[in-house]
């Protein structure tokens, strides 16, 4: 788009490609074009919109429990650095995907919808008079923009999970006169304006767009395995949990909040069942999809970190039993994370590095990483047993800082070789056989990333084609090549994510 102008159809190697619809590829062209390296382009949208999200739920924090005495104000800032510093906001901030701006999207559309709910007198406004008139159109309009945002990002899912939460308060609230307000021809005309312009232009000028976008990639995609990513029906519950940490263990003051209510009866006017609503239906829905991939849920963060931080300060402020119990659960979270990064360190690819730095990255990182998880540990247990909800929430973030740091700093640069096509497509860029580079049984992350890299498709080596190539395979890929005899020498190079194979030409 960047370099052809054409900013309505999305194109993948010059042909139209209808993955998804166009918001991010315009984010992400418009980085391009205010000369951003490619890869600050590519990631910027997800990291702006990260960072969106996070004053959504800030301010849905102060706007609905900001005048509680019993939690002084802490949602409003405790659930922004909760989501912020949770494992979901941080791989999905950083993906060069359109899932952060969907999530973030419908976070605004939701907070907006909050405010129209509040204006028609739900969600506890004491203050529903005051809410009214203007600042209620104004949220409706601003409800309708930020879900034709969602449209553009993701496609139609955005009206099932936003309308499919509204849906679901009403049904169980009964207030359907508030939710009908969402009908109104403001919000309605909002929509339209910003999501169907680029669908009608799209569809005029691709006459298989609608076909192939609205039918193969969200029906086919929900209904049938077709595109490769089937799993259980219960997937989408371990990925929550390992979605929220090091947070996870919030839940449980978080549910036994929504037991309280439900035993009360009292959830009509409470935001956090509202913000339940908003949690489940991602979950559910994509729990019966055919195809079920991690981001799906992405959604469904935002409001539980809200509810997390609200369950767990009000939880510390209880009983002292109650506190130590969430704080050794967080606690031991930390240790386990510490185990498992040591672990890792041990089964990193290190072939590229002499055996004495290999043993101290190993040693260093590794047993650096589990004493920072007993450390953290230790620490948390301690501000349980004294009550201070803040300086568990403190200590835990300052830590994740500190992960994500040493991540970039250290660990990530010595992966690249081994995960990105970047530093192998610098190294061939001037090689003299570009024409004859292919690729063999790579799996679809490296295809993409040395097109992305060389700037052109690269080709799929096929055993049938007689003239000498290089062939850039993996180790499995190069045993094949063995045995149909087009290569029987010996590498030097170690396997550093891709194996460089020159392949013989056919003698006749």
């Amino acid at each position: 788009m960047a370099e052809t102008g054409d900013w309505v159809t999305p194109r993948l190697y010059g042909q139209p490609w209808f993955e998804k619809p166009i918001l991010y590829y315009w984010a992400a062209a418009l980085g391009l074009l205010l000369h951003l390296p490619a890869e600050w382009a590519a990631r910027l949208p997800s990291a702006i919109a990260a960072f969106a999200a996070a004053l959504a739920i800030g301010w849905l924090g102060w706007k609905h429990y900001g005048n509680d005495a019993r939690i002084e104000q802490s949602p409003a800032l405790l659930a922004p650095l909760l989501f912020s510093s949770s494992v979901a906001a941080i791989g999905f901030a950083r993906a060069g995907t359109p899932d952060m701006l969907f999530s973030t999207a419908i976070a605004l559309a939701m907070a907006s919808a909050a405010s129209v709910l509040r204006g028609a007198g739900a969600l506890r406004a004491a203050d529903a008079a005051s809410e009214a008139g203007r600042s209620e159109f104004f949220a409706l309009l601003l409800f309708g923009a930020f879900l034709g945002l969602a449209v553009l990002a993701k496609g139609p899912a955005a009206i099932v999970l936003a309308g499919g939460a509204l849906l679901l308060w009403a049904v169980a609230t009964q207030q359907w006169r508030a939710t009908l307000r969402f009908a109104h021809p403001l919000a309605l005309a909002a929509f339209c304006a910003v999501a169907l312009p680029w669908y009608l232009v799209c569809a005029l000028r691709n006459p298989g767009f609608l076909r192939i976008f609205i039918f193969q990639h969200n029906f086919e995609r929900y209904l049938t395995p077709l595109f490769q990513h089937r799993q259980p029906f219960w997937f989408f519950g371990p990925i929550v949990l390992l979605a929220l940490l090091p947070w996870t263990a919030f839940l449980w003051p978080a549910a036994r909040e929504g037991l309280r209510l439900w035993r009360e009866r009292s959830w009509a006017n409470s935001p956090g069942f509202f913000l339940a609503c908003w949690a489940i239906v991602p979950v559910v829905f994509f729990s019966f999809s055919q195809s079920k991939l991690p981001g799906y849920i992405l959604p469904a963060i935002p409001p539980l970190t809200l509810l997390c931080s609200v369950g767990a300060v009000r939880a510390f402020r209880g009983s002292r039993a109650a506190a130590v119990s969430i704080a050794a659960v967080i606690g031991l979270t930390w240790l386990g994370l510490g185990i498992v990064a040591l672990r890792l360190a041990h089964r990193i690819p290190w072939t590229s590095y002499s055996p004495d730095h290999t043993s101290r990255l190993v040693s260093h990182g590794g047993y650096a990483a589990l004493f920072l998880g007993v450390l953290v540990a230790l620490l948390v247990i301690a501000a349980g047993f004294y009550r201070r909800p803040h300086y568990v929430i403190a200590c835990c973030a300052l830590s994740v800082v500190a992960c994500v740091e040493v991540a970039n700093l250290g660990v990530l640069p010595i992966l690249d070789r081994f995960e990105s096509a970047r530093s192998h497509a610098q190294f061939m860029r001037n090689d003299q056989r570009q024409d004859r580079i292919f690729t063999y049984h790579l799996r679809r992350g490296w295809n993409y990333g040395l097109a992305f890299y060389f700037h052109r498709e690269i080709l799929e080596w096929s055993p049938s084609d007689p003239d000498a190539a290089l062939v850039l395979t993996t180790p499995a890929g190069l045993e094949e090549i063995r045995k149909i005899g087009r290569f029987r020498g010996a590498l030097d190079e170690p396997y550093v994510g891709v194996l460089y194979v020159p392949i013989n030409r056919v003698r006749r």
